[in-house]
């Protein structure tokens, strides 16, 4: 167990940062995926979400390019950063199983699990929401 020692100061050292991580992470994959479906075509995500039986399948598509695009960036800048954070969550709960079930949801999985970490966390120490918090 002595060697854990030296994982003491690397953890004090990085868990500034880790909220900021995860927003990186998370933000990343979710606007790479936001930008693929705006590249796609908005109306081939409709089709898609009207098939797995959403309502107004239009405007999910809208709602889901936004959370992908707008929201990722946001996450990624720590600007209301839980707001987001559910958002994405949602879009999992949905997506896993209408959308990935049976299949192994392992990337849904992550993301839904960071989401639902960064909604308990916040933005952290490096962010825009902690810029704008009220001082009191």
């Amino acid at each position: 167990m002595r060697f854990l020692i030296f994982f003491r100061p690397l953890a004090l050292l990085l868990s500034p940062f880790a909220p900021l991580f995860l927003r990186l992470g998370l933000g990343w994959v979710f606007l790479r995926h936001g930008l693929a479906k705006i590249h796609a075509g908005l109306g081939l995500g409709a089709t898609y979400l009207g098939h797995l039986g959403i309502p107004a399948p239009s405007v999910a598509a809208v709602v889901v390019v936004a959370v992908e695009t707008v929201g990722a960036t946001c996450l990624a800048l720590g600007l209301l950063t839980r707001f987001w954070a559910f958002c994405m969550a949602v879009e999992m709960c949905v997506a896993i199983p209408l959308a990935v079930l049976p299949r192994a949801p392992e990337l849904e999985g992550v993301l839904l699990v960071g989401a639902l970490a960064l909604i308990g966390l916040g933005a952290g120490p490096i962010s825009l929401d902690r810029l704008f918090e009220k001082k009191g």
